[in-house]
């Protein structure tokens, strides 16, 4: 996922080979031009095609980007829980599974974080208040705090493998809090309205142009979240070779310290 070569670090400077200092490539370029395109057309199909609700009025419009990004955040937390469940089972546990890891759940706890902002508008228009201790709306809380206690466990001290083994541990545990989540308002009564897509009886209750809004909105969110992936993955590997090259060159510093003070001690 790095885009310098750790084995080449020894060469001397002539010989090295010049790192890219970008983390973009023909590949992300193409996945971002898809992610601008499907955007537009979340725009378009929610602003301009998709008609108003009959209950809701005009603020279904917000839920073409509540809805897709709680799903995204669901699948950037399952990402999250998978690649943990591989670096800590599997033998060569590569720290490339723990780096998924990591930037997966960033992504995620951003997309939770836009979920409840734009939750908390349609509730103002819908319900009349921004916020209230709802099941739903408190349970989808929790979540957010949990991955920011995942992201903050991730920033504490030790070497790679620590982080990897110890945030693999709580990336396995946190994912249990999804199926809590969204059954949260069959489980309790709550204010938030039941599924109208993803429900377990099939039976899905929205107009033609409304349904293909949200598919749109789903399609430009999964772009953005692959884009997003690969562009902080690749970050992270140059965030941890800039790491162990410091722990390199402090290592070499103090020999050399060591062996200056053991040359004059004679």
């Amino acid at each position: 996922m790095t885009t310098i070569d750790p084995a080449r670090t020894e060469l001397q400077p002539s010989e090295a080979p010049s790192p890219r200092r970008s983390t973009g490539t023909r590949v992300t370029r193409a996945i971002g031009i898809g992610c601008l395109t499907a955007m537009g057309w979340l725009v378009a199909f929610g602003l301009g095609f998709s008609p108003a609700d009959r209950d809701q009025k005009e603020s279904v419009r917000i839920l073409y980007v509540h809805v897709p990004t709680i799903w995204l955040a669901y699948l950037a937390f399952v990402v999250t829980a998978v690649s943990s469940g591989l670096y800590l089972f599997t033998k060569k546990r590569s720290l490339g599974w723990d780096r998924v890891a990591g930037a997966s759940a960033e992504i995620g706890v951003a997309f939770v974080a836009v979920t409840l902002a734009v939750g908390s508008m349609w509730g103002r228009l819908t319900w009349g208040v921004f916020w209230q201790w709802d099941a739903r709306l408190t349970t989808t809380a929790l979540l957010f705090v949990t991955y920011i206690g995942y992201l903050a466990v991730r920033r504490l001290g030790g070497s790679h493998q620590q982080r990897a083994k110890r945030s693999a541990v709580l990336g396995m545990i946190a994912v249990i809090e999804i199926p809590l989540v969204h059954f949260s308002v069959k489980m309790w009564r709550s204010l938030h309205q039941e599924a109208t897509v993803a429900n377990l009886d099939g039976d899905t209750k929205m107009d033609g142009i409304m349904l293909f809004s949200l598919f749109v909105g789903v399609i430009a969110f999964t772009f953005l979240y692959v884009w997003l992936m690969l562009h902080r993955t690749r970050a992270m590997a140059m965030e941890d070779m800039l790491e162990d090259r410091g722990l390199d060159d402090a290592l070499v510093a103090r020999r050399a310290e060591a062996a200056a003070q053991q040359n004059g001690a004679r």
